[in-house]
């Protein structure tokens, strides 16, 4: 059983805490480890030795800064195998799954590590006789990152790489539930040689995120979770004036249009509303078929469901692992129960799922619930588990107002041949990401995560220029310098 530490001030600590929360695998059940609940003091410390390694770490210059990070994509790239077992192992994805997100959270560092052309201000002169004006960028100061559990390795790297290499120093708060990813990732961070108290890492639950946006000397706060949460993170920190970025929940609607090509289609959703046990912000999780799509898209989505190879990740050929643990069980199996209890239908049942061998894991199998309607449990709430539910309507019309009318934006794709349905999506529909023939619309790492309506709050998303705008204040200088001020030589 690993032993989960703080890593502050370039030493890794022991917190002095009574209370820890069990890390436990997914799929087999074992005990992984105990993550300490730390409180403010822990954060404080934390907060501190960020505070004092600010100075010194702002006026390195940004092409000195960015050696670390270069530093540092090369150990993830190195160590990326042992990495993903890791993630597997305590969030229960399949191997694969995780090498892909770690391939992510690499590009965000590689596109960090062109800060010194991103960060670069501007100049406009004689914007008055004599008179030059000059924006330029500096860092924001400590920030912070508190991070969910469904990736563990990728989020934090939304954030972290862009705020360092702007001059930042930095906090990460792993999810209580996911915490072993993090330390094997600050081992290699711990081999890079970053000033001390540039990076820092505190382990906890909710008094560690209370604490962090509480502290006065923290700055900036990332989130990525739920919309409940987003919002109570968004409005305590920015009540004390703090910058937020507060990803929150999704229902992502997927329109399948008669002339989509069927075959390719139900593949790409399948992956998208069952890859990472639906476990992902960017997760198809309703299907909207159009007109004559309806029987043949859900006989084969269907089939796809029923045909998906499920258990441990670390098993070759398995295309899902389990869900987080028992209760995200017990509460996806109660959401498919209630909306059989409602009308709907259960086409494919997940429920029940037991894999031999692994009797004490907590897998639900890909389910399939049909004849959905709009005010449903199963069209309100973010289920956050392999469950796609399948609505139809007779127009495109009808789908886009229907994508429309959810309090989410978060992502919205179309599957069609269509270049004319297709710009008519991408220009009507409300939803930050967008995909054309694609399941998960996951935007590359030089352009920004977005969302919109409930699945964000704030001004700027992570990732590309988003990121740098986010960690960097803008500073306006105007100047006149008189010929008679002038010193002579």
């Amino acid at each position: 059983m690993q032993k989960v530490l703080n890593y502050i001030n370039g030493e890794w600590v022991e917190p002095k805490v009574t209370e820890y929360l069990d890390v436990v695998n997914p799929a087999t059940g074992e005990l992984l480890g105990r993550t300490p609940v730390c409180g403010p003091d822990d954060v404080a410390a934390a907060a501190q030795a960020a505070s004092q390694a600010l100075p010194g770490w702002r006026r390195t210059p940004a092409q000195e800064r960015v050696q670390y990070l270069f530093k540092l994509r090369d150990l993830m790239k190195a160590n990326m195998d042992e990495i993903s077992r890791t993630i597997v192992m305590e969030c229960g994805k399949t191997f694969e799954e995780a090498k892909a997100e770690m391939v992510r959270a690499i590009e965000n560092v590689e596109v960090a590590c062109g800060m010194p052309i991103l960060s670069k201000g501007e100049i406009a002169e004689d914007i008055a006789p004599g008179i030059d004006e000059i924006m330029i960028r500096q860092p924001v100061g400590v920030c912070a990152t508190i991070c969910p559990f469904n990736f563990p390795g990728m989020i934090p790297f939304w954030y972290l790489p862009y705020a360092i290499a702007c001059g930042n120093t930095y906090i990460i708060k792993p999810s209580e539930k996911v915490p072993l990813t993090m330390q094997l990732i600050f081992k290699l961070i711990e081999q890079i040689g970053l000033p001390k108290g540039v990076i820092n890492l505190v382990n906890g639950a909710k008094e560690a995120v209370d604490a962090i946006l509480d502290h006065p000397v923290i700055r900036g706060i990332t989130f990525v979770g739920s919309t409940p949460v987003a919002r109570y993170i968004y409005r305590r920190a920015a009540e004390q004036g703090k910058r937020v970025q507060a990803q929150g929940g999704a229902k992502n609607p997927v329109i399948i249009l008669p002339d989509a090509d069927m075959e390719m289609a139900t593949k790409i959703i399948a992956d998208s509303a069952f890859g990472c046990a639906g476990q992902r912000c960017l997760a198809v999780s309703l299907a909207v078929t159009v007109g004559e799509a309806r029987n043949e898209f859900t006989e084969l989505i269907c089939d796809a469901a029923s045909s998906r190879v499920v258990g441990y990740g670390l098993d070759a050929g398995v295309q899902m692992g389990p869900v987080i643990n028992h209760a995200s069980k017990t509460r996806i199996e109660q959401f498919i129960t209630q909306g059989s209890q409602g009308g709907a239908k259960v086409c494919v049942d997940g429920r029940g799922t037991v894999i031999k061998g692994y009797e004490k894991g907590s897998f639900v199998r890909p389910t399939i619930v049909a004849d959905v309607r709009p005010g449903d449990e199963l069209w309100k709430t973010e289920i956050f588990g392999p469950v796609l539910g399948l609505m139809h309507v007779n127009t495109i019309d009808e789908a886009i107002a229907l994508a429309n009318s959810h309090v989410y934006g978060n992502q919205a794709s179309l599957f069609t041949s269509s270049g004319s349905a297709a710009r008519k999506f991408r220009y009507e529909v409300e939803a930050g990401n967008v995909g054309i023939n694609i399941g998960v619309a996951a935007p590359m790492a030089f352009f920004p995560f977005s969302g919109w309506k409930e699945s964000f709050f704030g001004d700027l998303h992570g990732q590309g220029m988003d990121a740098v705008e986010f960690f960097t204040q803008k500073k306006v200088v105007i100047e006149r310098w008189p010929k008679e001020w002038t010193r002579k030589f």
